[in-house]
């Protein structure tokens, strides 16, 4: 299975293909040192095996902006190193940090820009990268990552909305490039060509006049040309259609290119996966086998391997997914597919993170400040009498679900559909017995079953089958849909 295999980056040897992506969690102070909750966090990663790990972003200056991590000063390292040691000592997972400039933003709506950067300002900043980049390796990190994507300050000289007219104009693809080329330069001075340094941007930013996959692939070939050791690509996340709450600072992911940079359950898998497959292409055709990163609503082993054999991607990167899961890949090596905890993109993780709260996962434990251990042990079970599980339609045309609930530790429920005899896939998960399926469309005909599950993702058997074939409303009102327990 490609998805076990190791892959060497510049000597950094990931022991499997999977990535978690900088996530961030809202563990550290306002002072910016790492936690041990923080510690916590990273280290549960390594517990489930997962390939690299790359830690939230961290700042590469002072500027405050809540509870982020930082690495701009000399007095964070040994934070740093103890919980790089920690990772280390717990599995053969590598740890990467992904360091960042941001500008300053303000509860007013007001929005610092970069052609309000001096020269002398810029210069400060690239040198900012190169030291951070260096203290990084000191604290014992496997290699960095530049970030490059979403609305921070990389990302808006690259934007084809990059408003300079000096040596970093945004009118032309060079003079976008300049400031990662700087920074590269910088970075690479100051750590050596022996130690990994990956950079992730965006292959598409998914606003009115941005630039999309096709310049992406130019992008791309720049950053292998600079020599960055691996590519990881996201989409969208971007302050110019951010959704302004009065009296809170903009957040880069409440308007429609945050919705493609954190697809919620209504958005389709994989919808990073063509983007990233033409880009990786575009590289392989101009003699680059830079490794590439595919994320985005990227959840089964099925679909995580195809893409890596179909050459879509080298890497598969899930921040969601792994923070619903640490052990996915541990599950997918014992072939225990079925104890996977899916995600299921209800983003809560995002909500908490906007609204500067601990960032958890939906589908944990109540209360739980990580994800728990994967257990050894049997799913819950259903009583004597079953599920009872049942299907009904009702008057505004959605179903409703409803059964028994089950014995035994039982920490929600999974609901299966299949529509016109397709794939069987998981469409949800609950806490409650009773869900209602909006989702629909008289004339097509549902298969339902629902799972119980634990704390460490073990399922229960499945309920009884329901086929749901709600008919073509009538005009004038919803008719009673056709049902059989099977």
């Amino acid at each position: 299975m490609k998805l076990l295999e190791p892959l060497n980056i510049n000597g950094m040897v990931i022991p499997n293909r999977t990535l978690v992506p900088a996530m961030v969690t809202r563990l550290s102070g306002e002072d910016g040192f790492v936690t041990p909750d923080i510690t916590e966090r990273y280290v549960r990663y390594a517990k489930g095996g997962i390939g690299l790990i790359v830690v939230e972003a961290m700042a590469v200056h002072t500027a405050k902006s809540g509870p982020l991590l930082r690495i701009g000063e000399d007095k964070f390292i040994a934070g740093h190193r103890d919980m790089v040691k920690q990772v280390h000592d717990t599995s053969d997972s590598k740890i990467v940090p992904q360091i960042i400039h941001f500008m300053k933003v303000a509860r007013s709506g007001w929005r610092q820009t970069i052609d309000s950067l001096s020269v002398t300002d810029i210069d400060q900043i690239i040198e900012q990268f190169g030291d951070a980049a260096a203290r990084a390796r000191d604290a014992g990190y496997d290699g960095v990552e530049l970030h490059s994507a979403h609305a921070y300050t990389l990302s808006s000289f690259l934007s084809r909305l990059n408003p300079r007219r000096d040596e970093y104009d945004g009118r032309t693809l060079e003079g976008r490039l300049r400031m990662i080329g700087k920074v590269m330069e910088n970075v690479r001075r100051k750590v050596g060509h022996d130690w990994p340094v990956g950079v992730r941007f965006l292959a598409d930013e998914c606003i009115k006049d941005g630039y999309t996959a096709d310049e992406a692939k130019r992008i791309a070939l720049r950053m292998a040309q600079l020599g960055m050791d691996y590519i990881s690509l996201s989409i969208g996340g971007k302050f110019e259609d951010a959704v302004y709450t009065e009296g809170e600072p903009l957040y880069p992911y409440t308007g429609y290119s945050g919705d493609r940079c954190m697809p919620g359950a209504w958005y389709p898998p994989l919808t990073n996966a063509a983007n990233v497959a033409g880009i990786k292409s575009f590289l392989v055709e101009h003699g680059f086998a830079t490794p590439v990163v595919c994320a985005g609503k990227i959840s089964t082993p099925d679909e995580a391997e195809k893409i890596l054999v179909d050459g879509g991607a080298d890497i598969i990167g899930m921040a969601r997914q792994h923070l619903a899961d640490p052990d996915w890949i541990t599950k997918v090596a014992e072939a225990r597919p079925d104890d996977i905890v899916t995600c299921i993109w209800c983003n809560v993780c995002k909500q908490l993170d906007e609204k500067f709260k601990e960032v958890h996962c939906f589908l944990w434990p109540k209360h739980a400040r990580q994800a728990p251990p994967d257990l050894p042990g049997d799913g819950p079970s259903w009583s004597e009498d079953g599920a009872a599980f049942t299907v009904t339609l009702r008057d505004d045309g959605a179903a409703e679900l409803k059964w028994n609930r089950a014995a035994g530790d039982v920490e929600g429920y999974d609901i299966y559909r299949a529509e016109e005899n397709g794939e069987t896939s998981c469409m949800e998960a609950v806490k409650g017995s009773r869900y209602v399926d909006k989702t629909v469309l008289g004339g097509i005909s549902y298969v339902y079953y629902v799972r119980a599950f634990n704390s460490s993702g073990h399922p229960s058997p499945p309920s009884n089958m329901v086929n749901f074939a709600p008919p073509v409303p009538e005009f004038g009102g919803a008719p009673k849909g056709v049902i059989e327990n099977a």
